[in-house]
């Protein structure tokens, strides 16, 4: 047996056992959600509502209260000086159908059990986990230094420098025009005008 239901402003198709994202709901985990909104029941026998079957509801569990991926949003036009960059995380609901009621009575049930996750908690566990981590290489490594220095040989001293000799430099001649900075100016001859 299916239903499709209506939550958050659109229409999912939904069996027994099946996860599902649906928009945020304010419903604590692992709390039961029962959807009275179904607009159809299929199956042997089917029961088309209008806009809605009466008597017919769907049984679910919160077991994740998330957010998304990050989407970036970009906007620009061209030549206007305009951009505009942004990003979003949108929140939601996971649900697990648990069971489907038909009008007639009839009755849908899952086998399997719902895995609650409370993603505040594991993303704790996983700043701690990476905490013990740098600070287990950060031991190794204040360790590993000790351990070099207690083994460097003692008796061993490093030999003596020798004295570094700087060999002078020949200096070079000054050239010619530096010279003839003062030279006596120069001599024009007038002409003789008839």
């Amino acid at each position: 047996m299916y239903a499709i239901i209506k939550t958050g402003g659109k229409q999912y198709k939904v069996q027994a056992g099946d996860i599902l994202q649906v928009e945020k709901l304010d419903n604590d985990l692992g709390a039961e959600v029962t959807i009275t909104e179904v607009l159809m029941v299929g199956g042997d026998k089917t029961h088309v509502g209008s806009p809605l079957v009466k008597n017919a509801s769907v049984l679910a569990v919160v077991t994740k209260q998330a957010r998304t991926r990050k989407v970036y949003v970009f906007k620009k036009k061209r030549r206007q000086s305009y951009r505009r960059f942004g990003t979003h995380k949108q929140s939601f609901t996971e649900l697990f159908i648990k069971s489907i009621t038909s009008p007639d009575g009839a009755v849908t049930k899952s086998d399997a059990t719902p895995v609650v996750k409370d993603m505040g908690s594991l993303r704790d566990e996983r700043i701690l986990q990476k905490i013990a981590e740098s600070r287990a290489r950060a031991e190794a490594a204040v360790g590993q230094g000790t351990q070099a220095k207690e083994e460097a040989p003692k008796a061993k001293k490093a030999p003596a420098k020798k004295a570094v000799v700087k060999k002078a430099t020949a200096k070079k001649a000054p050239s010619k025009r530096a010279t003839k900075k003062a030279s006596a100016p120069k001599k024009t001859a007038k002409k003789k005008t008839k």
